[in-house]
């Protein structure tokens, strides 16, 4: 770790944290990925837009207890109390910010993991800034920071992970049969290719080809996961929430007719559709305690992606009881896109028939301020890489499907293989 950092594993006394000071300031607009750590970039990129540490960590929160979610709203929001806050610029991402990734369930031996850095550079709309955050009556220097060019090219060697193609159609089958007994309506089953790549490897790299190749996406870089995500689990910004559910995947075609075809197809599945629905009513059925509004299109609408069609919904509402983004992660996650309907049910059979731990893989990923707006993707089309251990680094990538009564098992390894392609792409 570097020296400052206040490292805190498991649920902390808020008494006992260090009191804040965030300053941010307007700067002239640069490469911001440039700034960040190359062996451990933190990042949130969109089109160019979005938030960078370019200084150590000053609070790295680990909880690995049950109830990590709440632990950590609550959490937050006492780091926010005790933080004063100088922000010249205003802008969403302005001011005391910290970045989080967090485990998929609660039973993870992954930690659920919360980073507030020293330095955070920001842009949007056209304007850039630089927040410094540090301890209040510290006496340390302001950490150094500026742009260092990308580290030389690599590459990583993968292969199958503990479920192979073989374990995940045994897997499907025992979704089906669940669904067959009225265990579950639906469940998402998820399987893992691992590998290593150098110690020395620059994953900004990494990052820099996942925002150019899909930058649509939130692309995200989190203690180690990093991916790009096309589904928002929740936005709040000035009292308003919104989310972008994704369910019901087809690959692109192979030519042009093809792929005209597929969105149709798409739409027109019922299978599909079913999937979707579930999906959307997960979160409505999340958010509508917290709203005054909230509205979600009775019919989706089909969602292009550089490697696939989904079936998508926006939801949107105005929030009506103050919370946190990170409020709403706590009520909104594991929706029925990621995990399944009903949600304790599907979390369940899926710790019985995935032979690995999804770690932060289909969790919760993204960045809240001190007046508890934020953005939060769901981590997909990603990887989490470990710690250098001699010459190498391990990493590990998860991909999955929601299977329904008439899913077939071939057609769901078909579907990962699709969704794997954008970090395997990266990767290679």
């Amino acid at each position: 770790m570097n020296a400052g950092v206040h490292r805190i594993e498991g649920v902390t006394d808020p008494i006992s944290l260090p009191r804040l000071v965030a300053t941010t300031r307007e700067i002239a607009p640069d490469d911001l990925l440039l700034s960040a750590d190359p062996a451990n970039p933190l990042t949130w990129i969109r089109r160019g837009d979005g938030l960078v540490a370019a200084g150590p960590d000053l609070l790295h929160i680990d909880v690995v207890e049950d109830g990590r979610l709440e632990a950590l709203a609550d959490l937050w929001r006492a780091i926010a109390q005790a933080t004063d806050v100088d922000d010249a610029v205003g802008l969403p991402g302005t001011g005391l910010v910290g970045f989080g990734a967090f485990a998929f369930d609660e039973c993870s031996a992954a930690p659920s993991t919360l980073i507030v850095p020293t330095v955070v550079l920001g842009r949007r709309a056209g304007r850039a800034w630089v927040t410094r955050i540090r301890v209040a009556d510290s006496d340390a220097p302001d950490p150094a920071f500026g742009p260092t060019p990308l580290g030389a090219e690599w590459s990583a060697a993968i292969g199958p992970g503990a479920m192979d193609p073989e374990a995940h159609a045994a897997a499907v089958g025992e979704a089906l049969a669940a669904i067959d007994a009225g265990e579950v309506s639906k469940v998402v089953v998820a399987r893992d290719i691992v590998g290593t790549i150098p110690a020395g490897a620059d994953l900004r790299r990494l990052v820099r080809a996942l925002a150019t190749d899909y930058p649509d996406t939130w692309v995200y870089a989190v203690d180690g996961s990093v991916g790009a995500s096309p589904e928002t689990l929740v936005t709040v910004r000035g009292g308003e929430v919104t989310a972008r559910v994704l369910a019901g995947t087809r690959p692109r075609g192979a030519d042009a007719d093809e792929n005209d075809e597929a969105p149709f197809a798409l739409a027109a599945s019922e299978k599909d559709r079913a999937e979707h629905r579930f999906a959307v009513e997960s979160v409505v059925e999340a958010l509508r305690p917290h709203t005054s509004e909230l509205e979600a299109p009775d019919e989706p609408f089909t969602l292009e992606l550089p490697n696939l069609w989904h079936l998508a919904t926006d939801v949107r509402g105005a929030l009506a009881n103050g919370a946190s983004a990170l409020d709403l992660v706590r009520e909104l996650h594991p929706t029925a896109a990621v995990g399944g309907t009903p949600q304790k049910a599907a979390i369940e059979l899926i710790r019985r028939i995935e032979k690995s731990d999804r770690g932060r893989y289909a969790g919760p990923v993204g960045w809240i301020d001190g007046d508890g707006d934020g953005e939060w993707a769901i981590a997909l089309r990603g990887a989490q890489f470990g710690a250098a251990d001699g010459e190498t680094r391990s990493v590990t990538a998860h991909a999955g499907g929601g299977i329904v009564a008439g899913s077939v098992a071939e057609t769901e390894l078909l579907e990962t293989r699709v969704k794997f392609r954008p970090i395997v792409d990266a990767l290679a």
